[in-house]
């Protein structure tokens, strides 16, 4: 099944089968893609949205979510597992030039930047200024000490993007080599999806930072502007790849089935009424999804425009973030009534383990999970009823 392509999404195809190629097999092992990571390093499309100034390829932000729906659809773990690395790009977007150059040259030279932002217990979600995780002063530079969790793509990573907060209070992040004293990662992520996604915990004991790498709260931008749409709908453009996923083993069950139920009305499953229209309607949710993420990533592009020009105060932001929250309502529901349908097009034997098909519910109730549907949901509601504000943070 072929999906158009923006010119960038062409020239990482080969990433993308070499990705798809044993993709089932291997999310039920715990090994870890390693050398699959390498090619994506390899590839060029961790500079995806680098300026080409920049050695990137510029890409648009709609570009950008053609390309992370294919390797989604290829591989879901592995792209939420750049959610960070892409995330740090589009903060850097919006930070002086000078210091923009040398981080630019991180992401396309082919390093891939972790996170380590979520704390397991403490501030709330999203709470930057009630984080645990210290930023003590070392003369001129920083000392890092704190646990996060959900430190999603790290274990790939060759640098982490870290969160804390300073003696006085201050928000302070830094981004770090992960080989670097007093810090240690582990493979402890047991969520019953995305299991290769490497979002365990990341402990940080005394681990020096330089003054060059650390942001203080008041040099960093405005995290809903920077971030906040852009990582939402990233999200959402991860589930759109796993229900496209589900959609492509649908139509490989359905042509691969030899024997109906007796009752039927066709003698080869391809051929009956009842599984055609599951099909055909997996196949409809899976294009409908893909085309909500692409029009929301239009605002993005608008806002990121806007923003660029320094009109931070036109509006495009919360539109944008606004545009993100109602598609991931409506994209969840999608994917997950899609990947429980695919079941009904294989019958008993698409159950059983060695086909792996629950791995595309699993992971899309997983990466649904993140951020509450129904909290979202209320929100745009008291928006659209009272003209209620938006929240301000990058979980909206």
């Amino acid at each position: 099944m072929t999906t158009t392509q923006s010119a960038p999404a062409q020239g990482f195809t080969a990433l993308f089968d070499a990705l798809r190629d044993g993709a089932a097999e291997r999310e039920r092992s715990a090994e870890r893609p390693h050398d699959l990571v390498d090619q994506i390093k390899a590839s060029g499309i961790l500079g995806l949205r680098v300026p080409v100034e920049h050695g990137g390829h510029g890409a648009t932000l709609r570009e950008f979510f053609e390309n992370l729906i294919e390797l989604a659809r290829a591989d879901s773990n592995l792209a939420q597992a750049l959610r960070a690395h892409f995330g740090y790009g589009e903060q850097l977007r919006f930070v002086p030039e000078d210091a923009a150059r040398a981080a630019f040259a991180v992401l396309a030279g082919g390093e891939i930047v972790g996170n380590a932002i979520t704390e397991p217990a403490g501030a709330h979600s999203g709470d930057f200024a009630g984080l645990s995780t210290t930023f003590a002063p070392d003369g001129d530079d920083w000392r890092i000490t704190g646990t996060k969790f959900y430190s999603t793509g790290t274990l790939y990573a060759d640098r982490v993007w870290v969160w804390g907060v300073t003696p006085d209070g201050l928000p302070a992040s830094a981004v770090v080599p992960l080989d670097r004293d007093g810090i240690t990662v582990v493979d402890d992520w047991d969520g019953f999806g995305q299991q290769a996604s490497g979002s365990g915990t990341t402990h940080f004991e005394n681990t020096p930072a330089l003054a060059a790498e650390v942001g203080v709260a008041g040099t960093e931008p405005p995290p809903r502007l920077a971030l906040g749409a852009f990582l939402q709908l990233y999200l959402t453009a991860v589930i759109v790849g796993n229900l496209e996923a589900a959609r492509d083993d649908a139509v490989a069950v359905l042509q691969a089935r030899t024997r109906n139920i007796t009752h039927g009305t066709a003698e080869l499953p391809r051929n009956e009424p009842v599984l055609l229209a599951q099909v055909g309607d997996i196949a409809s949710k899976a294009y409908a999804a893909r085309s909500i993420v692409l029009d929301v990533a239009a605002y993005l592009d608008e806002a990121d425009a806007e923003l660029t020009a320094g009109r931070f105060d036109s509006g495009v932001g919360e539109r944008a973030g606004l545009r993100a929250a109602e598609a991931k309502v409506v994209v969840d529901r999608l994917a997950l009534d899609a990947a429980t349908a695919l079941f009904d097009v294989g019958g008993a034997s698409a159950t059983r383990s060695g086909a792996n098909l629950d791995r595309h519910w699993r992971n899309i109730r997983t990466l649904a999970s993140h951020n509450p549907t129904r909290l979202k949901a209320q929100v745009i509601g008291d928006h659209v009823i009272n003209d209620a504000e938006l929240p301000d943070n990058t979980y909206f």
